[in-house]
């Protein structure tokens, strides 16, 4: 379709000017006619085309965007949570979307245009190179300038835009960020401070784009005069050839339609580049993203390991910056960390914040590697075992428990086709939830909106040990499962964890003592180290750093 537009719309000057040298001379009515209709049939054949090729090319686009954020989306699915940790959401969100969609535009308005508009000007000016050599040299006098305007038009447009989307991905975090935290932004008084920070970030997206209307506002207008200087030397040079008998009147219309077509496309052509560079800048970004690798380095094929077994940390060192050059610039949380969880044993961690707990948790569910030592589950280094595996066979109750905008039955369940309502009831039951949920209107079909905005805390706690109970995990952690819930909660929570920790391997960390004191083993730690192991009974006997913890917890 772009090699026949291109080839038709530059049979209609010819047309023209043969119209009035050969039918308008001669005055033949009818012969003046017929070629009108012929005109308008060309034209009704582009308009068509026109149509097709602007719908398929943006069909084509819209599966373009379809695929490269589907594929863009799975890869990011799989990063590490180190990736997370120090990326804003805001930025994730922008390319998954705009930057997309900014893609999508180069194959809708982007390449396809600029190669038709490519073949218009090869068509154009072989004719007009055909018919007057001289003529054409003298017409094309200017196009040099404006292949120099053009160039520099691209670079400067290149850059801005970069910025534009720089910009763009700062608004996005920025907003994300502080629509979230809105009840800090509110409790706390700072609406005009954070206007200001706003209107400072907003007041740069506005330069860059201004940037941008800059180099338009330059670039049309010199176009616009050297296509003016084209005609003139057109009309300068051809009415002299029409006095001399080399040109016709038709002749010379005809290649100043030529010339309005020559220039439409060159100017048409910088839209285009500008699209082209905008979508350039988008691409640098999006595959960037899908070109780093933020998955873990050993990733596990063995799908044969028995959860059931035991767990052994051997000598395990960790740090969250992974990049360091050597030993002595690793910020340790864990250090050389060994102990053992036999199977269906209960494990408990406490400890001051900050002293390792939760990076036990994390290493456990490879959600982070370790830099040295070994852990073992059922005799299998961990990774060597594939990462699904892993998570299949655990379930872990977090201190924020995260809540999608959806159903209490899809938040339990995460769409799992084999966990039915029946079971999803009994685990309420079990977790004394039900109460409260059969309290809502719609009950489980209740939506709790984002991040489970419509209930308590506590509500919300309680929905996790649920999510964890229908998953018949071989290993439940729990992570301060029970530091936000309420007194009379966690009585709740405590019965429920009685009976979903019973003949299964359970990984307990906690402040509050209470809820551990019937744990087989309990393990305190102090700044990224094993100070003391034991049952309660014992912890409490040798008067150590559990029993001072007791004590501030318990004392009068």
């Amino acid at each position: 379709m772009v090699f026949i537009l291109a080839g038709l719309a530059a049979i209609r000057p010819k047309l023209i000017g043969y119209g009035i040298d050969e039918e308008v001379s001669a005055g033949n009515h009818r012969g003046l006619l017929i070629i009108t209709l012929i005109v308008i049939g060309i034209l009704v054949i582009e308009s068509l085309l026109q149509f097709a090729q602007t719908y398929l090319a943006n069909w084509i686009a819209q599966s373009v965007t379809l695929d490269l954020r589907s594929r863009l989306h799975d890869h990011v699915l799989g990063f590490r949570l180190r990736y997370y940790d120090r990326t804003p959401v805001g930025q994730l969100v922008t390319r998954l979307v705009s930057d997309v969609d900014g893609i999508a535009q180069v194959f809708s308005d982007g390449i396809l245009s600029i190669i038709g508009d490519i073949l218009k000007l090869v068509v154009i000016v072989f004719i007009m190179f055909w018919e007057a050599p001289m003529l054409t040299l003298i017409v094309l006098i200017p196009i040099p300038i404006l292949i120099l305007a053009t160039r520099v038009f691209q670079r400067v447009l290149q850059a801005a835009y970069r910025q534009v989307r720089n910009q763009v991905a700062k608004i996005n975090v920025f907003v994300q960020e502080h629509v979230t935290g809105m009840s800090v932004v509110q409790i706390f008084n700072r609406q005009e401070k954070e206007k200001e920070k706003f209107q400072a970030i907003n007041a740069d997206h506005r330069k860059a784009h201004i940037r941008t209307v800059w180099a338009f506002s330059i670039f049309f207008p010199v176009v616009e005069l050297l296509s003016a200087a084209s005609v003139s030397l057109l009309i300068w040079w051809g009415i002299g050839g029409v006095v001399r008998h080399e040109f016709t009147i038709g002749g010379i219309l005809e290649f100043v339609l030529y010339v309005f077509m020559l220039y439409r496309p060159i100017r048409q052509l910088a839209d285009r580049f500008t699209v082209l560079q905008e979508g350039t800048v988008n691409a640098e970004r999006v595959f960037k993203l899908l070109d780093s690798n933020q998955k873990m380095v050993h990733a596990g094929q063995r799908l044969d390991v028995d959860f059931s077994g035991s767990i052994r940390f051997e000598n395990v060192w960790f740090a969250y910056n992974d990049e360091a050059e050597s030993d002595k610039e690793f910020d340790w949380v864990l250090r050389d960390l060994s102990f053992e969880v036999m199977p269906g044993e209960t494990i408990a961690f406490v400890g001051a914040t900050g002293a390792g707990k939760s990076s036990v948790i994390n290493l456990l569910s490879r959600f982070y590697d370790y830099q040295k030592g070994t852990i073992m589950v059922d005799g299998t280094d961990l990774r060597d075992v594939d990462l699904n595996h892993i998570r299949q066979n655990m379930a872990v109750v977090l201190q924020d428990v995260f809540l999608f905008s959806d159903s209490i039955y899809n938040n339990v369940t995460l769409y799992d086709p084999f966990i039915t309502l029946d079971q999803v009831k009994k685990a309420a039951e079990q977790v004394g939830a039900s109460t409260f949920i059969e309290k809502l209107p719609g009950q489980y079909d209740f939506n709790v909106r984002e991040r489970g905005g419509m209930l308590s805390v506590g509500q919300r706690q309680l929905l996790a040990f649920i999510r964890a109970y229908v998953y018949n995990p071989k290993i439940l952690i729990l992570d301060e499962a029970t530091s936000s819930v309420d007194t009379e909660s966690e009585e709740l929570i405590q019965e429920a964890i009685t009976k979903i920790t019973k003949d299964r391997t359970s990984i307990v960390i906690a402040h509050r003592l209470s809820t551990i004191q019937n744990a087989d083993k309990i393990i305190v730690m102090d700044k990224g180290r094993i100070v003391e192991m034991g049952n309660h009974q014992e912890l409490l006997e040798k008067e150590g750093h559990y029993h001072r913890l007791f004590e501030l917890q318990f004392q009068y």
